[in-house]
């Protein structure tokens, strides 16, 4: 029973995947559904401090570097261009914006990629935290929800 946890622990960590991924899985695994919620939810957050942190730092870092440098500058420029425009649309309300990117499941919307933007955006430390922190419970919600239907219907 660990391994299960320490499995759907490291799936909610991986980028993209996040716990988006993690909470179904925990649902084929036949865990219980609130113990596998808490332990993605808390997965999913570990990385946001160090993300915010030190990603930024890390891009402008590599971005003149001669393997990784085209990557890291293109990294950069799409999360200003798009962070931007994210800013523009939401003006006052990139608490709400962030929020509600991070909380819709779909596929590059999570924490890493909230978190990120955030970092890019220059938004303070604490509503980023927060922000993420709810838009995880969020898409966590949705997806125990999903889940559970899912699970149900086949059974």
């Amino acid at each position: 029973m660990l391994k299960k946890y320490i499995y759907i622990f490291l799936i909610s960590m991986v980028p993209l995947i996040e716990l988006r991924g993690a909470v179904p899985v925990s649902q084929v695994m036949g865990l219980p559904i609130v113990p596998s919620f808490i332990v993605c939810i808390i997965a999913n957050m570990l990385p946001v401090p160090i993300i915010y942190l030190f990603a930024r730092k890390v891009l402008i870092w590599g971005a003149d570097k001669p393997i990784i440098g085209r990557f890291f500058s293109f990294c950069l420029e799409k999360g200003e261009k798009g962070g931007k425009k994210l800013q523009a649309k939401a003006g006052r309300g990139l608490f709400v914006a962030l929020l509600l990117f991070v909380g819709i499941p779909l596929p590059g919307t999570g924490a890493w990629t909230g978190t990120l933007a955030a970092s890019i955006l220059d938004m303070d430390f604490k509503s980023t935290v927060a922000a993420v922190m709810l838009g995880v419970l969020l898409a966590g919600m949705i997806m125990m929800i999903v889940s559970l239907a899912g699970v149900s219907i086949f059974l």
